[in-house]
């Protein structure tokens, strides 16, 4: 019985892993992955990185993430603002040196993610874990009906984008793996250092960044604007995506052109787009109206103060206290129950005689009758906030017929 079972178990393991091979998009696997991670092995190895080409590799990966950021992203998915044919082209091509498919993919899966925040037809919903929506989506097979459907036409009508569509393949392996390697082999005798560093790491590194927007930025961060869906902005992926990680800022106001509306929050991308439109190569910059900006970043301060009050204990509320009249009132305290009736409200003051600030003597004197006056200036002052608040949690009935 014994090997029956482990053969059971085994052919289960094999299923398992059977189903989850079809599952796989190997070649898309190989790309982001397999490829990266035997250049980093290799270049640990046997090829250093020298100055020159890590210089170069930085500048290139900051050109290939802005054309994602400022072109894929806030330019043709988001419509943030409008561009010439020449910007357009810089960015389509730059788009592709990313290795994140072309304009047209890569804005309608973006586009389903916005419509369909934290559902089963977002593509990389944050609901289905960190890793998915990191990296599983990538590399796992959906069925096209999966993904919800959005309104890509602008795009089937944009000349640029179906240019770089047919061509994208052509174009990836071009700047992806043959500008890096042939311009870091004549620049700086470094064929090897530019295919694994310049070419193979640095696409890696781009990809697995734009990825956090996915994973991270629903995950860690705070929700300043609204927090009915999972999408938070997170400071360190905005360092590392050229400004793309307040993520809670843009699903609120994904038209804006900016992600971080401050001058201090680090957004590279918003300023290559201003400095576009300032040499006019873009145009018609959108942002979001400050007075809604503030109206949701208020109503998030009451949504989050609302959540604070419901953890304190302010008393019994009056409308569900028990009734009585004041003859009751009075008959209680008679009965040596040491109770005061402030604004129709009946408190029970027995627990706090003696730690009464005025001394014991005043609540002794209004045992049984109506306190108000009293308590809000009859004395030398009105009773603190403090006061108030603490009177709240010694609500015992509330009195209906009295006029006292």
């Amino acid at each position: 019985m014994a090997i029956t079972h482990s053969m059971a178990t085994m052919r289960k393991v094999l299923g398992n892993m059977s189903a989850l091979s079809e599952k796989t998009d190997w070649i898309r696997f190989w790309f982001t992955g397999g490829v990266p991670i035997a250049a980093i092995i290799i270049g640990s190895l046997w090829v250093p990185l020298q100055l020159r080409t890590a210089i170069f590799a930085s500048i290139f990966a900051t050109a290939s993430g802005i054309s994602v950021t400022a072109g894929y992203h806030r330019l043709w998915a988001h419509r943030a603002y409008s561009a010439g044919t020449f910007l357009k082209i810089i960015l389509a091509i730059g788009g592709a040196s990313a290795g994140q498919a072309s304009i047209r993919t890569w804005c309608r899966d973006h586009r389903a993610h916005h419509r369909y925040t934290d559902t089963d037809k977002d593509p990389y919903s944050a609901q289905k874990g960190l890793f998915y929506s990191h990296y599983g989506w990538v590399v796992l097979r959906r069925k096209p009906e999966q993904t919800g459907r959005v309104d890509i036409q602008d795009l089937s009508n944009d000349p640029i984008v179906m240019w770089q569509r047919k061509y994208y393949l052509t174009l990836m392996f071009l700047t992806v793996y043959v500008f890096p390697t042939i311009f870091c082999g004549v620049m700086f005798d470094d064929f090897a250092g530019g295919f694994i560093w310049a070419s193979c790491i640095r696409v890696f590194l781009i990809q697995q960044a734009t990825f956090c927007v996915n994973s991270l930025a629903h995950w860690a961060g705070d929700q300043p604007f609204a927090n009915k869906l999972s999408p938070r902005n997170c400071w360190f992926v905005a360092l590392i995506t050229w400004g793309e990680g307040y993520h809670n800022f843009h699903h609120e106001f994904p038209v804006d052109y900016r992600n971080g509306i401050r001058w201090y929050q680090w957004d590279p991308t918003k300023w290559f787009i201003w400095f576009c439109d300032k040499i006019n190569l873009a145009s018609d910059l959108k942002r979001f109206p400050e007075n809604e900006i503030q109206k949701g970043k208020f109503q998030q301060i009451q949504r989050q103060m609302e959540i604070q009050r419901q953890k304190i204990s302010w008393g019994i509320p009056i409308d569900q206290l028990p009734i009585w009249n004041f003859e009751e009132y009075t008959l209680h305290a008679k009965n040596g129950r040491y109770l005061l009736v402030i604004d129709g409200v009946v408190h029970d003051v027995e627990e706090f005689m003696r730690h009464h600030p005025g001394g014991e003597k005043y609540l002794l004197e209004y045992i049984g009758k109506d306190a108000t006056k009293l308590f809000h200036g009859g004395a030398i002052h009105a009773h603190s906030n403090a006061a108030e608040n603490l009177l709240s949690t010694m609500r015992l009935a509330r009195i209906v017929d009295s006029d006292h």
